[in-house]
Formats: C-alpha cells, structure tokens, sequence
C-alpha cells in the first residue's frame, strides 16, 4: 500500500490490527505498535484492513517496550516492510546512526517503504538549537524526521512550533508534537506549521505517548484548523 507524507496523515496507534475497521473512517493509516503486540509479524500476514500500515517496534530505551537484541528488533521491522500492507517503518534517529541501523534502513527501503526517524525527549523540551539540529538530522537520515518532546511550558510547546515552521520553509518533511498537557495542543496545531503526521490512539484510553487526543478528536481538530488558518 501507499502513503504519502505530502500532506498530513493521521496514524491511529494500536496494537491490535483488528482496530482497523474502527480507525478507518477518520485516519490515514495505522501505526502498529509491533513492540505492544503479541506475534506482530503473524498479524500483518492476516492483515486485510483497507488503512496502510506505519510500522514501530519501539526500543525500550526510547519509551518502548522491544527489548533485547538490536538486530533482532530492527529485522523484525525489515520483515514487517516486505509486508505490502507497510508502506512505512519507524527507526530511531539513535539507531540510524549506526551501521545496523544504517543496513536496516537500506533494506526496509529496498522493500518500498518510507523510513520515519524518530526522536522522543520524555523529560524536556530542549534548546531551539538542539531541537533545530535533531529535526534537520532526523529528516536527512530518514525520509520523514520525528520529534516528540515534552513540554513543561507554552513556550516550551511555542519553540517546537517555531522549529517545525523552519523546518518546512528548509524543505525538510517533520513530524513533530509536544507531549504532555502543557503541549497537547501542539498535537493539534502542529500541521498548520508543516507537521505532516498525527498520531493517536483508536480508542483515547489505549493512549501510547502522555498527551494523546483520540482519533476521532484529532481529526476533527486538524481539519477544523487546517481549513481556517488564521483562526
């Protein structure tokens, strides 16, 4: 399947595959979270949702829960690419700085899919300087840069939404949000600064990341804001 970070898409985060009729009417695509699911690989066989698939074995040093051998879980993502339902993948930006993640990479888009690089700060919201160099790495080593951070403040959440406006006037394609409650609006109002991927969870009690709006919210926020800018 296809899909294309030109515009924004709204990835419904789930374990569970079989959420997918109930995220079809108001997201993009699916995240599945390989590293929350049980036999992960043996669910995208049985996939036949209509939604293509945004694939993350998240690491648990980045907030997941895929522990153990780096090769392991990164091969698991390789073999999740050569599914046709994955049309993307989500590797680390720590991880692509080495040469399996490198190799990892090379192989999942060898098997058409798109890599995400993503980013998390689970504590802060770092300096405009770091955040710009996170962002512009994360975009370069990937085809999209991921930046999830925390926000303790409005200006905190202010500073990502400045970074992300950067980034897109550059060229760079981002993703980039706020966790938190100081930052669950970024959630929101990060796509009309250039932010082009959205994620929430199906139903809003299986949240992944603190801050997380439902899908069928954030959709209706996104769309609502994305059709009155100046709002």
């Amino acid at each position: 399947m296809d899909l294309s970070f030109d515009s924004f898409v709204l990835a419904a985060s789930t374990a569970d595959l079989g959420d997918e009729p109930t995220a079809r009417d108001v997201a993009d695509a699916v995240e599945f979270r390989m590293d929350l699911a049980d036999n992960p690989l043996d669910g995208l066989d049985d996939y036949d949702g209509e939604l293509p698939i945004l694939a993350t074995n998240r690491a648990d040093w980045e907030g997941g829960e895929a522990d153990g051998d780096e090769v392991d879980r990164l091969d698991a993502l390789v073999a999740a690419a050569e599914s046709d339902a994955v049309a993307a993948v989500d590797i680390e930006l720590d991880s692509l700085r080495s040469e399996v993640g490198v190799d990892a990479a090379a192989r999942a888009r060898a098997a058409g899919a798109t890599i995400v690089a993503s980013v998390h700060d689970f504590e802060r919201t770092p300096a405009r300087s770091e955040l710009t160099r996170l962002l512009h790495e994360a975009a370069t080593l990937g085809d999209v840069g991921k930046l999830a951070v925390t926000a303790q403040t409005n200006a905190d959440a202010l500073r990502l939404l400045d970074v992300t406006h950067t980034a897109t006037e550059w060229g760079d394609t981002v993703a980039t949000m706020a966790m938190g409650e100081a930052g669950r609006h970024t959630r929101a109002v990060s796509p009309v600064y250039g932010s082009k991927i959205g994620y929430a969870p199906v139903e809003p009690a299986d949240a992944t990341a603190p801050g997380q709006y439902g899908a069928q919210t954030l959709r209706s926020l996104v769309d609502d804001l994305s059709s009155n800018p100046d709002v």
